[in-house]
């Protein structure tokens, strides 16, 4: 059983349409013929005049000159005109008692009149029968017959007609019907040719779907898919472009500080200091282009890091016992169920994620501050909240602390002012943007938001 294809808008408007062209054809070249013939059919006017005279001529010869006269005009038309001609007497007599009407007399006839429409399609050419109108032969019945003349034969252009109807009107209707479907099919293509090209050329903010209007079939669909696709190579390019830039900007620090240790080094100055500059800048410089690789393959690929299962509460005990180790000058307090099983996610992109947001919170929380880490679960997600101390975030950045290279240095070092002896922040803004990417890998969703009492809470999301 064949199956037709369905939700094809496209397929199904361009099929009707060839059908709709292709019954139109068949109809047009129908009507056309045979009203062509028709009109072709019958006497020209002007012929049909010149055969009445003949015959009143006839009957005037007839009349007023005789039997012998009017045997030589009509040698004479004969000749002139390549035809057949007399002059007849009829009569019909009925049988069985029967009578002739009125209407048959009138119309009785021994050929055709020049009124009657001509088979076209007969080789031979009809009689024509011009009856005469009485006087002293109207007792006889007189009729002047004559084979139509080959120059009064109507339809002199039927063959050429017929070549006319059967070609060029089913190529223009075709033609017609091409060019219809060529518009509705090329027409998006174009805009699409044209969005590419402009795409090429760097305007990534071209869109095609706008351009179709309330169109919706599947060339619709494609200009939605490449309005996507431009979005998020557009998106992914600048996305690129703006980490480059950052990273070559967050290079030029320590490139700067090696090349004084180098300097320091080669003139004997401050040696050892110099070359521990040089590890310290080297680990800094290492771990910034690791982090921005790895933000990068995540920007890019957008992987689904879901393959393992993951313990969370052990995780996350390891977690807390290497950052109280780090900072055994703040508090962490923590309120974990026994256990807690993700059977898809990802052990060293979660672990990688909740490090950075524990040792964040930890860094701008103040000394003998306390960091509050916090787990529930239900039967969709798991919530995750890390609580610190610091100065908070002002809300129209609580978004913006997710982007690569993004910080507050300003609002978050606040307390710098009041409290000499907290650390300072530093850090390159890679932490929260690589935690992002990376909770959002396994399935999960962070936010940011200021707690009344004061600090920063971070709300993991994370899929059961």
């Amino acid at each position: 059983m064949i199956s037709l294809p369905k939700n094809k808008p496209l397929m199904w408007r361009l099929c009707w349409t060839i059908a709709a062209g292709t019954v139109l054809l068949f109809w047009a070249v129908d009507v056309l013929t045979k009203r062509t013939e028709h009109r072709m059919s019958y006497i020209a006017e002007e012929y049909q005049q010149e055969l009445l005279n003949m015959g009143q001529t006839a009957e005037s010869i007839l009349v007023n000159d005789g039997e012998q006269a009017l045997a030589r005009w009509l040698q004479a038309l004969q000749e002139e005109e390549q035809t057949w001609a007399a002059v007849v007497s009829s009569q019909v007599i009925p049988l069985a008692n029967g009578y002739l009407s009125d209407q048959f007399k009138e119309g009785f006839r021994l050929g055709r009149s020049v009124e009657w429409k001509i088979h076209l399609y007969f080789k031979e050419n009809p009689i024509m029968d011009i009856t005469f109108e009485g006087g002293e032969f109207s007792e006889r019945n007189l009729h002047f017959l004559i084979q139509l003349p080959q120059r009064m034969r109507p339809g002199a252009y039927l063959q050429y007609t017929h070549l006319l109807l059967q070609i060029a009107l089913p190529l223009i209707l075709l033609t017609a019907v091409a060019l219809v479907l060529y518009r509705h099919v090329m027409l998006p293509l174009q805009q699409l040719e044209r969005a590419t090209r402009q795409f090429s050329k760097g305007n990534y903010e071209v869109r095609v779907k706008s351009f179709l209007g309330t169109r919706n079939d599947e060339l619709s669909a494609l200009a939605e898919t490449f309005d996507a696709m431009t979005a998020k190579i557009g998106s992914l390019i600048l996305t690129q472009r703006q980490l480059i830039a950052d990273l070559s900007h967050e290079l030029r620090t320590p490139l700067a500080r090696i090349d004084m240790a180098v300097d320091c080094i080669e003139h004997g100055i401050k040696t050892e200091e110099s070359m521990q500059r040089l590890k310290k800048e080297s680990i800094t410089m290492r771990q910034l282009v690791e982090d921005t690789l790895t933000l990068a393959w995540l920007e890019n690929e957008k992987p689904r890091l879901n393959e393992e299962e993951v313990d969370l509460i052990e995780l996350l005990e390891l977690l807390v016992e290497d950052a109280q180790f780090e900072y055994p000058d703040r508090r962490i307090d923590i309120h974990f169920p026994e256990s807690i099983i993700l059977p898809s996610s990802s052990h060293r992109a979660l672990a990688q994620a909740l490090e950075n947001i524990i040792r964040n919170a930890l860094k701008y929380t103040p000394a003998g501050g306390v960091v509050t880490v916090q787990v529930a679960s239900d039967q969709d997600a798991v919530t995750v909240e890390i609580q610190d101390q610091g100065p908070g975030v002002p809300e129209q950045y609580c978004e913006d602390i997710f982007q690569p290279f993004f910080r507050v240095e300003k609002s978050r070092s606040e307390q710098q002012m009041h409290d000499p002896s907290a650390e300072k922040p530093g850090g390159f803004g890679l932490g929260l943007a690589l935690a992002r990417r990376q909770i959002e890998a396994v399935g999960g969703s962070i936010e940011a938001g200021n707690v009344p009492e004061g600090g920063l809470m971070m709300r993991i999301q994370l899929p059961r």
